[in-house]
């Protein structure tokens, strides 16, 4: 059951690559489990059955269709619906299969989740950018690459909170669902591509080994074609807005000021940043919790929220005012993905058990790696499908993603490794660029489109984001991406 799942979803896309890819993979591979842990007794958890991914899937056919089709009972009741969902399947990881391994990873990942981008949420709400100029197309092209490259100086959730608010006052008399669906694709996703703070998978990878700037170094042309790509349809549709966005009679002519109210945020926002790299297993000095020989961050979690605490505390009650801040569009995000990280590990396992076996194993090449990584972060949480498949692709010519010299020498593109830097690169670009095929794709994604909805904006539903944006317009966009850059290679 599991490889017929896996099969559809990931070996039929490998094979419109497979068979014109002259490359030579393994046919075993070495066995490493992530999702799997010892009991003291010696014993290995069993893994969840395929029927328990029905969770996930009821889930995510909620998210799409509740504001669609029954919007009053969605709106009420998703905290109870997300929490009861997560509850069924943790509970059968601990009271049926007896594994406290997977639940307890998923806490700790989920925690980790929320309380930076509470942290960055909040702290960036006392910030009140103010452009005071015409909202024409150049310019909303403008602050949109601004975006992305602050996307991979704070996360793409920092520049994220941080502009969404000012890019939505700016288009104020002309503001259209595809300038918020554009800031998701080009600042919440596809700028965070170049650091390890952009987007959390990367991280991910620096932490496992990858050097810090290797991701500016092999990131940066597709960072910029996708860019400049997405900047030029969006100028197109933009130009085609003939809403006003001249200023009337009464109203002032735009001095073209910017205005930044509240900067004392930004010292919280740069300690936000600056925890994230307080990782125990990094820093051995760092206070951890120890659980199963594996370290479990506190300290840094307490620090961003104490930080987003203060930040609200202490911030400009003008900026505040200004911003119209509330907690809403994080209480969503925070509810809504305590049902995803609970819900998910099923379909997780699926991905690692599956990527990892023979049939797997023989499927891995960059062509592969970029389609699985990429399709399966739209719906997955892009981290820890980003580590299952680094895994997986390591594992396939003898290496170890809990071995640091193995991580460094893949990512260096080592002799004894086979296109292990294309590999590596296809992961990482598919990673972050497929996060902004859905709302659920990446955290920031959610809470943009909860901000735009608090402000009357009508966003599209989960399905018609897919089919209005994603297909016709990021899919060409990643289809040609994936031809340049690792079918033929040719930069």
């Amino acid at each position: 059951m599991r490889k017929f799942i896996f099969l559809v979803i990931f070996l039929n896309l490998a094979q419109l690559t497979y068979a014109s890819s002259s490359e030579t993979t393994p046919t075993s591979l070495e066995r490493e489990t992530i999702e799997m842990s010892s009991t003291e007794s010696g014993e290995e958890h069993h893994h969840a059955p395929a029927w328990t991914v029905i969770p996930f899937v009821l889930l995510l056919l909620m998210i799409a269709t509740g504001p669609l089709f029954y919007e009053h009972f969605w709106h009420k009741n998703y905290p109870i619906v997300a929490c009861a969902l997560a509850a069924i399947v943790v509970s059968y990881y601990l009271f049926v299969l007896h594994n406290v391994h997977s639940p307890v990873h998923a806490l700790a990942e989920y925690a980790q989740f929320i309380a930076l981008l509470s942290g960055l949420y909040i702290a960036s709400g006392g910030i009140m950018i103010e452009v005071d100029k015409e909202a024409k197309p150049l310019t909303n092209v403008f602050i949109l690459l601004i975006g992305a490259v602050v996307a991979n100086i704070i996360g793409t959730t920092g520049a994220s909170m941080l502009l969404i608010r000012p890019f939505i006052r700016l288009n104020k008399n002309r503001i259209k669902p595809y300038h918020i669906i554009f800031f998701i694709f080009m600042v919440s996703n596809i700028g965070g591509s170049l650091t390890p703070i952009g987007d959390p998978p990367l991280f991910l990878g620096f932490l496992k080994g990858v050097p810090f700037f290797w991701t500016l170094q092999y990131n940066l042309i597709p960072w910029i074609f996708a860019s400049l790509i997405l900047a030029g349809v969006f100028f197109l549709m933009d130009r085609k807005n003939k809403s006003d966005y001249s200023f009337g009679e009464d109203t002032e002519t735009p001095s073209g000021k910017l205005t930044i109210i509240g900067t004392k945020n930004f010292v919280w926002l740069a300690v936000i940043v600056g925890s994230v790299f307080l990782d125990p297993n990094v820093i051995d000095w760092v206070p951890a919790i120890n659980y199963e020989g594996q370290k479990f961050s506190f300290v840094r979690e307490l620090i961003m929220l104490s930080s987003g605490f203060l930040s609200y505390k202490l911030a400009n009650k003008d900026a505040i005012n200004g911003n119209e801040f509330n907690f809403e569009p994080i209480r969503e995000v925070a509810f809504i993905f305590i049902g995803i990280f609970g819900t998910m590990m099923p379909a997780l396992e699926l991905v690692s058990n599956f990527a990892q076996s023979d049939a797997g194993a023989a499927m891995i090449t960059p062509n592969t790696l970029y389609w699985g990584t990429g399709l399966l972060s739209g719906f997955l949480d892009n981290a820890p499908t980003y580590i299952n498949f680094l895994t997986a692709a390591m594992a396939s010519q003898g290496a170890s993603i809990t071995n640091l010299a193995d991580v460094i020498a893949f990512s260096q593109g080592s002799s004894e490794f086979v296109n292990s830097i294309l590999s590596l690169k296809a992961i990482s670009v598919a990673a972050v660029f497929f996060g902004s095929m859905t709302y659920i794709g990446n955290g920031p994604n959610f809470m943009v489109k909860s901000i735009a909805e608090q402000v009357g904006i009508k966003m599209p539903s989960f399905f018609g984001y897919i089919i209005r944006f994603s297909i016709p317009i990021l899919l060409p966009l990643f289809v040609v991406v994936w031809l340049i850059f690792f079918y033929w290679g040719i930069i």
